[in-house]
């Protein structure tokens, strides 16, 4: 098995590019290309290396890029799945005529900070004070008196999205640095004091420090009955009539094994533990 990493490819900016394959001499092989999402690519990354090494002669590209690369390349058809954090009708400029979703999983999204700006815990209307720039040291919130550093992600990023939908109410943030990579996110805002963005679960690790919204968790449980509404649906957009190892990787994708072990394992909720659903438009009703 193989893996190799690029920087880019081509006009898109990509966070990695994954071949993955096991080949037999002589034997035709198939392939597919994968683009979009950078808080589902983890779990497809993995998925992909799983399906390939018991599918001979299977090569599946992984690529970021973000939601909005996803959704443009499928509607083109300049790739096989476009992965979005967002429903296609949220999309200006995407035909949702033209494609199927697959959801794959549910992620929730965490505001993060720098470890010692002295706070545990904010108001969703704080939280959007911080990003708006109505809010400038954390003194104001009773931390420590550190300027706030904003890190937001890029245009296009679907977790922006669903970040700025839920916590600004559509607002217009504060001007700040931009980051297509929410590893590379992680990375600023535990090196850089003052500092907060916002991510999926599935990337937080030790380095960064979650805040409580309201007093809530920010955990899957609280995900699940939307006590914590900062989550969004993981989708694999296809078009309408897909080759068959789209529509075999994408079974896979829905598979038991997947949906029970890789899903939890790195840090999604599979559907059926949702005690709630969304529409596009934001409406949360009983599942």
């Amino acid at each position: 098995m193989k893996k190799v990493f690029y920087t880019s490819i081509g006009i898109l900016v990509l966070t990695s590019l994954l071949i993955y394959c096991k080949v037999t001499a002589g034997q035709p092989a198939e392939s597919i290309t994968i683009v979009g999402s950078t808080a589902l690519q983890p779990l497809v990354e993995e998925a992909s290396e799983q399906y390939c090494s018991t599918h001979k002669n299977t090569f599946i590209n992984v690529q970021g890029g973000g939601t909005g690369t996803g959704l443009s390349q499928i509607q083109e058809g300049a790739v096989d799945i476009g992965d979005s954090d967002l429903f296609v009708e949220d999309k200006k400029g995407i035909d949702a005529r033209q494609l199927i979703d697959h959801k794959v999983a549910v992620v929730g999204i965490t505001p993060v900070v720098n470890k010692d700006v002295g706070v545990d815990n904010i108001s969703m209307r704080d939280l959007a004070k911080v990003f708006t720039g109505e809010i400038t040291n954390w003194r104001q919130l009773g931390g420590k008196n550190v300027p706030v550093v904003l890190i937001n992600r890029a245009a296009g990023s679907g977790t922006r999205s669903t970040f700025e939908q839920v916590v600004l109410k559509n607002k217009q943030p504060k001007q700040a640095q931009e980051q297509d990579s929410s590893g590379m996110v992680r990375q600023i805002v535990a090196a850089t004091p003052g500092a907060i963005s916002y991510m999926a679960f599935s990337y937080v690790n030790h380095t960064v420090k979650v805040l409580k919204i309201n007093g809530v968790q920010p955990n899957d449980e609280n995900v699940e009955t939307n006590q914590w509404p900062l989550w969004s649906y993981e989708h694999m957009y296809t078009q309408k009539h897909p080759n068959q190892l789209t529509k075999a990787f994408i079974n896979y994708m829905l598979s038991d094994h997947v949906q029970q072990k890789l899903v939890k394992q790195l840090g999604y909720i599979p559907m059926s533990q949702m005690k709630v659903q969304k529409n596009a438009a934001g409406k949360i009703t009983p599942r």
